[in-house]
């Protein structure tokens, strides 16, 4: 709306019936420098509107995941305690990410003395390295069994140094499993081999069933950190996007004092009104929406103080106004005008409400210039 006025403010000739009533002829450093400060305020605005939707964005994000989050049970309990700030967040998380790796580390060293005494049992020898698929003409090996597993493999995974290796205990102990698993699936029930996977996966579970409740505790100490840890994650940007709120809020004032500087330049170039602009203002006053004419009347009490715009009834003397509220409210006029030209059926639609709700409408009086009256119906926010 600025630029358009502005836009209008730079031609030398004035149209009463337009807004273009500001004039910067031999001025032009003064407008190219109202125009830079108009740009620099929508640039400004950009910026704000980019970070109001990341706000949007994470807090209706936040709302799909607040069910969840009220699940967490203790962790929930403790939501008003201290939440350090997301850098802490992530530095806790490496610490407690390589201390339970560290934990798990010592399970899987426990793992590996059971595993040893496995290995070293007089029955474990078929199953130390891969079968010998072609060596001993086994051609339906591949038919029947998916994926081959042996003790050699299960050792290199655990010394494994480049990431490929297990991440936890319970991985080792399903190719365990498989090892003996396969070996009695394509050997038959009867067979040496097969006797000797289903007597050693006997002896492994019976050692695992030893080292289980340690695996526990630690999966489910894990859990409780990794549910804690993401809930004080989440706090952490809630309070991250409440400060940025705030931030956001405390800028949006500073663009509306520039803007209000703005209107003050536009007001003070201004000529004075006419007795016929006053009097066409009036006219176009009666012409606005009642949540319009809500606005307007905003516009005169802010301008003046005294002036009681949610009364019941309203006499608005166009002649006792201030130039600057005249201006502000032909700005004001002429642009909503505009808008409802461009959208005059669904004002009708509104038009018809307003008749149904007369009873519970104030009566705004305008008085112009030559003492020109028009009581116009109004639903005001105090009724």
């Amino acid at each position: 709306m600025l630029l358009h006025q502005m836009d209008q403010m730079e031609a030398p000739i004035v149209d009463v019936n337009h807004v273009g009533v500001v004039d910067f002829t031999g001025s032009g450093a003064e407008a190219e420098s109202f125009k830079h400060r108009v740009d620099e305020i929508f640039v400004q605005v950009d910026k704000l509107e980019q970070r109001v939707n990341e706000i949007e964005q994470f807090y209706s994000s936040a709302s799909k995941k607040q069910a969840n989050a009220c699940k967490g049970g203790s962790a929930v309990k403790d939501k008003d305690k201290h939440i350090p700030s997301m850098k802490k967040q992530q530095q806790e998380a490496a610490l407690r990410e390589a201390a339970a790796a560290k934990r798990m580390q010592e399970l899987m060293r426990q793992f590996g003395t059971i595993l040893r005494q496995i290995t070293q049992h007089k029955w474990a020898w078929p199953f130390l390295q891969p079968v010998d698929v072609e060596g001993l003409g086994l051609h339906d090996y591949y038919e029947v069994i998916d994926k081959p597993m042996d003790f050699s493999t299960i050792k290199n995974q655990m010394e494994a140094k480049d990431g490929t290796g297990y991440k936890n205990v319970r991985e080792i102990c399903a190719d365990v499993r498989l090892v003996f698993k396969n070996a009695m699936k394509y050997n038959e029930e009867r067979s040496d081999v097969h006797v000797m996977a289903k007597t050693l996966m006997a002896k492994f579970e019976e050692k695992w069933l030893q080292l289980l409740p340690k695996v526990t505790e630690e999966e489910k100490r894990l859990e409780e950190e990794e549910a804690e840890a993401q809930l004080n994650m989440q706090l952490a940007e809630e309070a991250a996007h409440a400060k940025m709120a705030r931030d956001l809020s405390n800028e949006l004032y500073e663009v509306d004092v520039h803007l209000e500087e703005l209107r003050d330049m536009v007001v003070q170039k201004c000529r004075k009104m006419s007795t016929e602009e006053k009097r066409k203002l009036g006219v176009a006053l009666s012409r606005l929406s009642p949540e319009d004419l809500n606005t307007a009347l905003e516009i005169v009490a802010q301008c003046n103080p005294s002036f009681q715009a949610t009364a019941e009834e309203v006499d608005l003397d166009i002649d006792a106004q201030t130039e600057s509220t005249l201006w502000r409210l032909k700005f004001f006029v002429k642009d909503t005008l505009e808008v409802q030209a461009k959208s005059s059926t669904s004002i009708g639609a509104n038009n018809n409400d307003n008749t149904n709700n007369h009873n519970s409408a104030a009566t705004v009086t305008f008085i112009s210039a030559d003492r020109f009256v028009d009581k116009t119906k109004v639903k005001t926010s105090s009724v």
